[in-house]
């Protein structure tokens, strides 16, 4: 893997604990069963490893948004006894934090301000591949900055890391991703600067989340890298879908998790993770399946969904 060596602005200063992990849903709409097993084993792992384990409600896009969402996400993690470590994080309320890594990723190169419209990008299936000509001058005024976005400048070459339950992956970074967008022309800030500023304020070292989100990683690892901070340790997880093939989501109308039936759901999520829970755990408290999952937690037997999840 290329690496980078640039001092950080954002690493912690305490030492970090063996194992920081986190669920950071995105307040959509209330969580699914799908949610609910990227939730229980980021939460397994993390307690089968005597770590800590964060929620974080990644609220970066208001106009896509449910109001009621952000109580009723806390709400149902806590129905099923998922209980977080340290203070709930609102990404809404980070933005200073986002700020200053653009200020200090422009001052070292990084991010090139950018106008290219969709329709210009069409060619290149929305990729884009390599600086443009819009140049404002150094840092914008207020006003023109919705003129255009800011993008990160990444190499054409490969960029791997390794997953515990996919092995090895790589992409070229040009090439399968493009230059990324960090902050858009709407002024919101984009997940990709988001989530990796946020990893980093928190000290986490492990990520669990589902496999749609693997082709984001090798491009989440480079911007790390940018910044001068360490690899992650991540496992991405098969996607849980509807009679259709469709992963399950909100967009999808997927059913949200019945509050009536903690138990039911955590079992069947454990079987779904390819745990081998006794058929009669589905009738015992949530607390006690959960004991029996960190007990038991298994990642070799969770087996990769094979879907062309990445490019």
């Amino acid at each position: 893997m290329p690496s980078l060596s640039q001092k950080s602005i954002l690493l912690p200063t305490t030492p970090s604990q063996p194992y920081r992990g986190r669920f950071a849903p995105t307040p959509t709409g209330p969580l699914h069963f799908g949610s609910l097993v990227a939730a229980l084993a980021s939460y397994l792992d993390a307690k089968a490893h005597q770590g800590v384990w964060l929620l974080r409600i990644e609220d970066l896009d208001p106009p896509r948004e449910d109001p009621s969402a952000h109580a009723l996400i806390q709400q149902q993690v806590e129905a099923h006894g998922l209980l977080w470590d340290e203070t709930l994080i609102s990404q809404s309320q980070q933005s200073t934090h986002y700020e200053a890594t653009l200020r200090w990723l422009r001052e070292h190169g990084h991010l090139f301000a950018c106008q290219c419209s969709r329709s210009k990008l069409k060619p290149t299936q929305g990729r884009h591949l390599g600086r443009c000509s819009f140049d404002p001058g150094g840092a914008p005024s207020s006003s023109s900055e919705s003129d255009f976005a800011w993008r990160l400048s990444v190499p054409d070459s490969e960029w791997s890391f390794h997953d515990r339950v996919y092995g090895e992956v790589s992409q070229n970074l040009l090439r399968d991703v493009g230059d990324q967008v960090l902050k858009r022309r709407d002024g919101f800030y984009a997940y990709q600067l988001a989530v990796v500023v946020d990893d980093i304020q928190s000290n986490i070292s492990h990520v669990v989340r589902g496999a749609d989100l693997l082709d984001n990683t090798a491009r989440q690892c480079y911007l790390r890298a940018c910044l001068g901070a360490e690899p992650l340790t991540y496992l991405h997880l098969p996607l849980a879908t509807n009679a259709a093939g469709q992963k399950l989501s909100k967009q999808n109308k997927a059913e949200p998790l019945d509050l009536n039936s903690v138990s039911q759901n955590l079992f069947r999520a454990l079987r779904f993770l390819g745990q081998q829970p006794p058929s009669a755990l589905a009738q015992e408290p949530s607390s006690t399946i959960l004991e029996w999952g960190i007990e038991h937690w298994d990642t070799s037997l969770i087996r990769p969904s094979d879907d062309g999840l990445i490019n």
